[in-house]
């Protein structure tokens, strides 16, 4: 692949990766609510199941989605309804502490500390990580230009696949990683008061929104 196409790569795939999505929400609110490494499971699962997303749309899904209007709003509907059930579970208290909460549960007993605050009613793992990519409307979006502008644009399709591929792979993990890490960085700072409460709703309301401006598309 010629330099400046893999430039125009890079400076696209960074975009498209580190801009608040689905993914990094989702990626940010685990580690604030269960931890860095409750949260790794998902992390991982983005990248696998995104490369797998790529390599079907270059050998031909994209190109059957975009002919089919109906499987393409069928894709487009799951993906929102998904994307609202888990900003609603999200917005929910779970039934027990943060993770790693409970420190301050055994200081609140002497009262010294109200309650801790209780981890938000939903979880994803590594399995959701990897099929919320086939639903996932950036996901769709990103996979159909990389694979219609940097693998499909010229034969042969191999050798271009073998640098993409793993290339977004990389800036799959690192982007959710770094959400992720952000996350997990302020769980002392939510596990104050009602905060770890406000910060699910505002990523819930966020994830509402996200879900808004993909209908439009």
């Amino acid at each position: 692949m010629p330099w400046p196409e893999l430039a125009a790569l890079l400076v696209f795939a960074t975009t498209m990766s580190f801009t608040p999505g689905p993914n990094t929400l989702l990626a940010a609110a685990l580690a604030a609510n269960h931890g860095l490494r409750h949260a790794m499971r998902f992390v991982l699962g983005v990248p696998v199941g995104w490369s797998l997303l790529l390599l079907a749309c270059a050998l031909g899904l994209g190109a059957l989605l975009q002919a089919q209007p109906a499987l393409r709003a069928l894709v487009k509907w799951l993906g929102l309804a998904y994307l609202l059930w888990l900003a609603w579970q999200l917005a929910q208290p779970g039934s027990g502490p943060a993770a790693g909460a409970g420190q301050v549960d055994r200081a609140g007993a002497a009262g010294s500390f109200p309650t801790p605050p209780r981890a938000a009613g939903f979880d994803v793992g590594f399995v959701q990580g990897v099929a919320l990519q086939f639903v996932n409307i950036k996901a769709w979006l990103a996979a159909l230009l990389i694979s219609a502008g940097w693998v499909t644009v010229a034969e042969p399709m191999a050798p271009r696949l073998a640098v993409v591929l793993p290339l977004m792979m990389a800036f799959g993990f690192a982007s959710n990683f770094t959400y992720a890490l952000a996350g997990s960085a302020l769980r002392s700072w939510l596990a104050q008061g009602r905060r770890l409460q406000r910060f699910n709703r505002v990523l819930a309301a966020v994830l509402v929104a996200t879900a808004a401006w993909m209908a439009w598309l």
